[in-house]
């Protein structure tokens, strides 16, 4: 047997030979090559294609709902009805159902109360009680009708069926009767205000909702904790609203029995409205009380019938305080549907919810002609408690708001007609696919409405660095039940937006981009896209392989500091030209702009594609120069979020040409 002193000496003299030992070995240098790696190893399949776009055989369920329900406003109780016809168009039999309760997270004992912090925030609510469930039916195409089992857990609902619902086709109605407590503040998304001429709810997640099932998880149901939003099917809503004599009713959709619940004024305004730009006052603030002028009856209830067609949700307001306008919105080929406000006289004001209308109008003209046609009858703008809530046709926002606030929150509540309406993302789990994408293109109706009335929240990119250097942020991609509270309005809005802005200005420029995100848009209008798919429709569409991008700006906190590092004459002399080296530090990568400045007054401009970085962190290039350098500066037009800006500029005074 060798001796251990031997088996060493034969080592050592193997590294003397070779230069080489496996326990004294130096690390491998690393390179940005990883970062320009893919990020998803995804080749598609018959659901969803490697290219970006639904496949062949893409499905998704339906769900179509029949609702009606009364407002007992002495003791804030909504109770009645819903029948929802579930159509199952996977390719899979379903034993079960899940259904989401949302109104179950206004309980003490739910998840979303148990994991809101002591101090409170946004997405608390009052604990009114939640939902009681009441008998619950499923009828089945055979006509054979049961009462499944039923588990209520939080904000779900499973329903255990007796026979299978088919896989391909199968259609089964759901008939639950439910009622609950209006919650006075629910989580920001809806809830009732005390207003001088009386009380005004603002009503979303109110009755029982079926929950995705996808190719992707299958059941998606995740519980309702407050931050997160939704994920739903889509389908048509006939839906009856009964509430007090006095009481105006707006909600998502088409009015069916105006002649029923309107007088022939107000009648006669809507239908004025309708052929005007300019705001016409159905209810003006002079007449909210004049209730024999007002309503069509002076006493007992009157019930509203609405309809939505292929929608994923509804949701309506009710209160005898409305002041009410409304305008013509002009959509393409002659086409128009109605822009509408609804507030209580506290947020009248020419500077206030009396420029409503006007926003909601502009607001869907502009979205409408870049992106994709407004598909609803009527858009709504409602003011009450909740600061800034949407769904389809219908915005919440808070009834403090006036002048540029009010722009704000009307255009990007509205924006999320396109995100999630149109294009249904999963709230609950990618936020930044909807409040990111809306962010984005809330920059460039802001830009364009009244010659730049009011400042877009993108105008300043660098003024977002704090945000990305801070220790305590979190990646694009954290779930918004997950991240930090303080967090969500930058990983969720901002960062997304400005990845998108980087995307279409620096990156790919507006005609490839644009091309490439409206057919996205087109694509998956009325279904479900996950990250992947915008991912590969977008570098399908413009041409351009981006994994280096989506991984430094939406999977990691990696941060951007490009820096100019030296600058020297060839052979001493400018007019040879001039060397500059660069610096990209960190893990975030963007194609550099270099703009030189010569002592003649000569200004030229170096674009420079972001494959410089592929192989280090350092770069060099030569310029033609005529005369000596004066300065050389990085991302002249303050485009990107750079944390450090002290090394962006070479200064000749300052710094002196090295040899």
């Amino acid at each position: 047997m060798l001796s251990v002193s031997f088996i060493k000496k034969i080592l050592i003299s193997l590294v003397i030979i070779f230069g080489f030992s496996p326990v004294y070995s130096q690390k491998a240098e690393e390179t940005n090559q990883r970062l320009f790696a893919p990020l998803f190893e995804w080749q598609g399949n018959s659901y969803r294609t490697a290219s970006g776009v639904p496949g062949e055989n893409y499905w998704q369920n339906r769900a179509d709902y029949s609702i009606e329900v009364a407002l007992d406003e002495e003791n804030h109780l909504v109770e009645g009805n819903v029948t929802i016809s579930y159509k199952n168009n996977s390719p899979h039999s379903l034993d079960f159902l899940w259904l989401q309760l949302d109104q179950n997270k206004f309980t003490k004992e739910s998840r979303g109360s148990l994991t809101m912090p002591m101090s409170g925030g946004r997405w608390v609510g009052d604990y009114a009680g939640g939902y009681a469930i009441g008998k619950v039916e499923v009828k089945y195409k055979s006509g054979e009708i049961s009462e499944p089992q039923k588990l209520i857990n939080d904000t779900r609902m499973q329903l255990r069926l007796d026979n299978t619902l088919a896989a391909n086709g199968g259609e089964i109605d759901i008939t639950i009767a439910f009622s609950y407590k209006v919650p006075e503040y629910g989580a920001d998304r809806m809830g009732r205000l005390e207003t001088k001429k009386g009380r005004l709810y603002e009503m979303a997640q109110w009755y029982p909702r079926m929950a995705v099932y996808d190719d992707i998880k299958g059941w998606n149901n995740e519980p309702y904790l407050g931050s997160g939003e939704f994920y739903l099917e889509y389908g048509n809503f006939d839906y009856k609203i009964t509430v007090p004599y006095d009481h105006i009713v707006v909600g998502s959709g088409e009015l069916q029995n105006p002649n029923e619940v309107l007088t022939s004024t107000q009648i006669k305004r809507l239908k004025e409205a309708s052929k005007s730009d300019k705001t016409i006052m159905i209810i003006g603030p002079k007449e909210i009380e004049d209730f024999k002028f007002t309503r069509p009856k002076s006493e007992g209830t009157l019930t509203w019938h609405f309809k939505m067609e292929n929608a994923r949700d509804v949701a309506w307001a009710s209160t005898k305080s409305f002041i009410w306008d409304a305008a013509r919105i002009n959509l393409s080929e002659g086409k128009s549907c109605m822009a509408m406000s609804v507030y209580p006289k506290e947020s009248d004001g020419k500077n206030a919810w009396g420029r409503s209308t006007e926003y909601t109008k502009a607001s869907i003209e502009y979205n409408s002609q870049k992106w994709y046609e407004y598909p609803y009858p009527t858009a709504v703008n409602v003011a009450g408690i909740v600061g800034g809530m949407e769904y389809p046709g219908v915005s919440f926002c808070s009834w403090r708001v006036s002048r540029g606030s009010l722009w704000d929150v009307t255009d990007h509540e509205f924006g999320h007609n396109w995100f999630p309406m149109i294009v249904g993302s999963n709230e609950r789990l990618y936020p930044w696919m909807d409040e990111g994408f809306n962010t984005f293109i809330n920059h460039y109706s802001t830009v364009a409405f009244n010659g730049n009335e009011y400042p877009s929240s993108l105008d300043n990119i660098k003024g977002n660095t704090y945000f990305l250097i801070a220790p305590s942020r979190e990646s694009i991609n954290t779930f918004p039940d997950v991240s930090k509270t303080y967090n969500l309005g930058f990983i969720a809005y901002r960062k997304p937006a400005i990845g998108l802005f980087l995307l279409r200005e620096v990156i790919l420029g507006p005609e490839r981009f644009d091309f490439a995100f409206k057919n996205y848009i087109q694509n998956w209008a009325y279904k479900h896209p996950t990250p992947i798919d915008f991912f590969n429709a977008m570098e399908n569409g413009a041409g351009e392989e981006l994994d280096w991008f989506w991984r430094g700006w939406f999977y990691s906190n990696s941060t951007l500091d490009q820096g100019v590092e030296k600058v020297s004459y060839i052979r001493e002399n400018p007019e040879l030209g001039v060397i500059i080296s660069i610096s990209s530090e960190g893990e975030l990568l963007m194609p550099v702009v270099v703009e030189i400045e010569e002592e003649n007054g000569k200004v030229g401009r170096i674009n420079l594609p972001v494959e410089i970085w592929q192989r280090g962190n350092q770069w060099s290039f030569q310029y033609k120069s005529t005369s000596k350098i004066k300065s050389v500066k990085l991302d002249p037009d303050r485009m990107l979020p750079d944390v450090n800006s002290k090394n962006d500029r070479w200064i000749a005074d300052k710094e002196p040409i090295q040899p």
